[in-house]
This record gives structure tokens, sequence and C-alpha cells, in this order.
């Protein structure tokens, strides 16, 4: 099975002088998921976590929405010419009676590109497709400070990217701000489908009283996984895309981005963070 990280020789020019030595890489490999024994997507990860990761995906869907909806989870055998394992190809099955996607080409185009579908058309998918709408029921009440404090808390809860500098992180934390989980990736959209993959094996979706924290941008895709798992809050110490706060207005979902320090842009979903009034001056 691969390794999270890999060991690749480097030339260091540092102020003129030239070494060479050893350096720790993030290691990158596809994976491919494979429903009822049917190709269905390639992505490109870290490996590790790949069930949970597959699963994750398969949430994101709206193929699987409990546990009861998985039946199997494999590593393929055979998936060289030689007969030789990789460990790169994961063949999920679904229990009697789950309905599945048709598997066609233009599906496959939609779930492995990272534009997706046209704005509309996505949003209209995600919103006929989720089964876990969101429903913090009474609503999240967090606090700003508590919020600020949770990126500190993924940073030091990080282990890969001390070595390597190369590995998006996402977290899940409770509403009083402990620490759920944590899954890092080379890819921010497979750290998310970890988590939610994970939750999903230990029959803890929908997610209803968590907060989503992600190291880096909240596009439309991030967004999207969070809403189909049932999560009312996702944070990024980046920027949002435009289509990811549209869909966090059209699903009730708490959308924070630039969350950095105690600083931080709220979009979508004011309602669940204990915000004081003041009175800002515009120029």
């Amino acid at each position: 099975m691969g390794r999270v990280t890999e060991r690749r020789k480097v030339i260091r020019i540092r102020d003129g002088a030239i070494s060479s030595r050893p350096d720790t890489l993030v290691a990158e490999e596809p994976l491919e998921i494979r429903l009822n024994g049917k190709p269905l997507a390639i992505t490109m990860r870290t490996p590790g976590d790949d069930f949970a990761l597959a699963v994750g995906f398969l949430v994101s869907e709206g193929v699987l929405a409990g546990h009861g909806d998985l039946q199997n989870i494999v590593y393929c055998a055979g998936a060289t010419a030689d007969g030789s394992n990789t460990y790169n190809v994961v063949d999920v099955t679904t229990a009697p009676g789950v309905p599945v996607p048709d598997i066609t080409l233009e599906r496959n185009v939609y779930t492995t590109s990272s534009c997706g579908l046209c704005g509309k058309a996505s949003l209209d998918a995600v919103r006929t497709t989720t089964r876990w709408p969101i429903n913090d029921t009474p609503p999240l009440h967090i606090e700003a400070d508590l919020l600020a404090s949770l990126p500190d808390r993924l940073r030091a809860a990080q282990r890969v990217f001390d070595r390597t500098g190369g590995l998006h992180a996402a977290a899940l934390f409770t509403e009083h701000g402990e620490l759920i989980d944590i899954r890092e990736d080379v890819g921010r959209h497979n750290a998310v489908d970890k988590l939610i993959g994970r939750a999903l094996q230990n029959a803890n979706l929908p997610l209803t009283r968590v907060i989503l924290l992600v190291s880096g941008r909240a596009s439309f895709e991030l967004a999207q996984k969070a809403v189909m798992a049932g999560i009312p809050i996702l944070a990024a110490v980046s920027a949002p895309s435009s289509l990811a706060v549209d869909l966090a207005t059209e699903t009730g979902l708490t959308l924070v981005g630039f969350l950095r320090g105690h600083s931080m842009n709220v979009y979508a979903g004011e309602h669940r963070l204990a915000l004081e009034t003041t009175t800002a001056t515009q120029s």
C-alpha cells in the first residue's frame, strides 16, 4: 500500500551555496473508485483512509446516506496485468435496494471535473439529491472567539504537513470547539471526503451539530459536501467562491471565509454566530 510520504533527492540552493540532500514529499497516487464493480471516478489522492475517501465521495454524490446503505468495500485484486494489487482501486458494494446512478461518460466527467456543470444545474443537483437537509434544531450558536481559535487547533493537529508542507487538512469540531476528527490529503476535497466517509462508517451521519474547517479556500465542491452530510457550518482560512456562497444561501449553510486570527468574513448563515453589533464607517 502506498505511503503518505516519500523521499526524493533535491538540490538546494541557499545564498549561493549548493547542496544535495533527500527531501520528504507528500505522496500522490490515483485512486479509482468502482461502484458495484463498475468504474465510477478517478481522483488523485494521498494514500491512506482510502475506504473512507471512497465512501465520503459517494455520500457527496448522493449514492450513500447512512451506514445501512453500505454493504462492503474492498481493494480490487488483480488491478494490474500481472495480477498484483496496487491498492489504488477500491470497489464499493451497496446494500440491496440502494438506488445507484447511471454510470455514463457524462456522469464520470461531472464527478471528476473541478468545474462541474453550470452553476444553476449544480445547485439544482445538490438541492434534489441531498438526503440530509441542514437541520440543527435548535440552531448552533457559536461564539466568534471560539471559531477564531479553530485554525490554530487544526494546525497543531496536522502531522504530515510539518514534514512536507504539501497537504491540505480538514477537521470536524463540536459546537464547543472540541476536535472530533482530522484528515490530510493532497486534495482538499479528498480530506473532506475522508472525514465524511469515516462518519458514515461509524454511523454518525448526519453531522448535525459540528463545524467543518478546511485549510484552504471554500469552493462550491466543499460547500456541496458539507450540505450532503448535513453539516451546518463550513469555515475556511481562505476565500469562498461565489457559487459556494450561493449554495450556502440557498441551503441554510453557515459559510465563513478568511478565518485568520480574530478576523473572519461571514458570507451566509450569520444567525448561527454570536456577533456583537458594531457601527462601521464605510468610506
